[in-house]
């Protein structure tokens, strides 16, 4: 089949590339100028089933209003009179009852088990080298904090998550870098939970999925989607916006093709240079588009409750090898991720619905400096680091929907929030089956659309 992908981040590269391994024809539409230019591109970069949880959990409603009011400079709701916020607000309220969230962190589970693996496999296999680590360790401050985590790491045994509580001590053998002043009651140590650079990752994809003949359109906005016509299957219309991917996209041309192929395919890149405004028939399209897919599904007469959900990452080189974080660690309290990539460490939490990419706040970034001298002082060159704000598309249950659309030929795989990078691989080979009319690893039936249709109708 020829199918077009919407989106480029983590989620889209990995779709298109299971797409093509299956044989099919793949085009990737991007409106940045390569892969992993948004959600992906600095995110903490922790892949730990264990840790994978809905963001709607018993006690975060209250926690985020209470801290919306100054306690914690990276929690904030902007006050608005959007009534697709409110709505949202609304559904993410029910979902943190605690049936709900041991539901919904039962399915992140598994998807997030699937997705380690095939991350893994797909790494082996294509000979993959990118910034990792193993093991993840979640910080404890105080007892409060250990007696509070009981309850989730039941949950965990019922489920059976392998992990091992630890003391004190046993946190600062496993981190010897860590501030030995800093208050700490214990950790939970994740053995087999591991840390990664997403963009590093989604590029080695990326040109691995060039190699199976996808065609990635950078510079390319979808403007609408429209349902198939006369036997065809969906029609997409997008507007061309850099000069530099007008007569070529991500390649001459197909691999290995004849000459009168790769002349075939330059000249239609020429005339999308010439009309930048195009259209084109497919025979199925997803959509990864992240916290922007609902404003393409809207008019399809699906209305999805996705909203942008904003974080913060800084990052930095490290003074010395033996300084830092030698793995992934988890403030459990601030909810703040250390991550070690390479010779840098990279600092990344905050939750923040409304406002834009573009206004950066200050008490947010700031926050994160402070939790990095916690644990780490003195331990990175702190003048001139990465600073990063994302837009993780977040749905206010949890798990993401990967599978069909109600239209005919449209297909989604979107709404993974924060742990796009821990879910994608597993995600996308779902897809893959199901479109493929496969039997997936697992029943996906909990990621169907079918649980927010009921809002599309109304």
């Amino acid at each position: 089949m020829r199918i077009a992908v919407i989106g480029a981040g983590i989620v889209g590269v990995s779709s298109a590339y299971e797409l093509a391994e299956d044989g099919h024809e793949v085009t990737v539409f991007e409106r940045h100028s390569s892969v992993a230019g948004e959600a992906s591109f600095a995110n903490g970069g922790v892949i730990a089933p264990g840790h994978v949880a809905p963001w709607a959990a018993p006690g975060m409603p209250s926690r985020l209003l209470r801290d919306c009011f100054g306690k914690d400079p990276l929690m904030r709701v902007r006050p608005t009179l959007d009534v697709a916020r409110w709505r949202w607000l609304w559904r993410w309220w029910r979902a943190s009852r605690a049936a709900a969230y041991q539901q919904h962190r039962g399915e992140l589970l598994r998807l997030t088990q699937y997705s380690r693996d095939r991350l893994r496999d797909l790494s082996t296999r294509l000979k993959f080298e990118f910034e990792r680590t193993q093991g993840l360790l979640v910080l404890l401050r105080t007892d409060q904090d250990v007696a509070a985590a009981q309850s989730a790491l039941a949950l965990l045994r019922e489920l059976g998550t392998p992990f091992r509580e630890v003391d004190r001590a046993a946190c600062h053998a496993l981190e010897p870098g860590m501030n030995r002043d800093q208050a700490l009651a214990g950790g939970i140590h994740f053995a087999q939970a591991e840390a990664g650079n997403c963009r590093q990752f989604a590029h080695l994809l990326r040109e691995a999925a060039e190699r199976l003949n996808v065609e990635f359109h950078f510079g390319t906005v979808v403007k609408a989607i429209s349902p198939g016509e006369g036997g065809q299957g969906p029609r997409v219309q997008v507007e061309q916006m850099a000069l530099t991917t007008g007569f070529v996209s991500s390649r001459a041309g197909p691999n290995n093709a004849p000459a009168t192929q790769t002349t075939a395919h330059r000249a239609r890149a020429a005339a999308r240079y010439l009309d930048p405004v195009s259209q084109e028939h497919f025979d199925a399209v997803v959509i990864a588009a992240g916290a922007d897919a609902g404003d393409l599904l809207a008019p399809l007469g699906l209305r999805l409750p996705i909203q942008p959900l904003y974080g913060y990452s800084l990052t930095a080189p490290l003074r010395s090898p033996e300084r830092g974080p030698k793995a992934a660690l988890i403030d459990e309290r601030h909810q703040v991720t250390f991550s070690r990539l390479g010779q840098r460490v990279r600092v990344a939490g905050g939750a923040e619905l409304g406002g834009s990419l573009e206004r950066h706040r200050r008490g947010g970034v700031e926050a994160l400096y402070r939790r990095l001298d916690d644990w780490f002082p003195g331990a990175a060159h702190i003048a001139k680091p990465q600073v990063w704000k994302g837009a993780r598309p977040m749905l206010p249950d949890g798990p993401p929907l990967v599978g069909p659309a109600p239209q005919a030929g449209v297909w989604l795989n979107l709404g993974h929030g924060h742990a796009g990078w821990a879910l994608a691989c597993g995600s996308a080979r779902l897809l893959a089956d199901l479109i493929g009319g496969r039997k997936p690893a697992f029943d996906p039936a909990a990621l169907d659309v079918g649980r927010y249709r009921a809002a599309s109708r109304g």
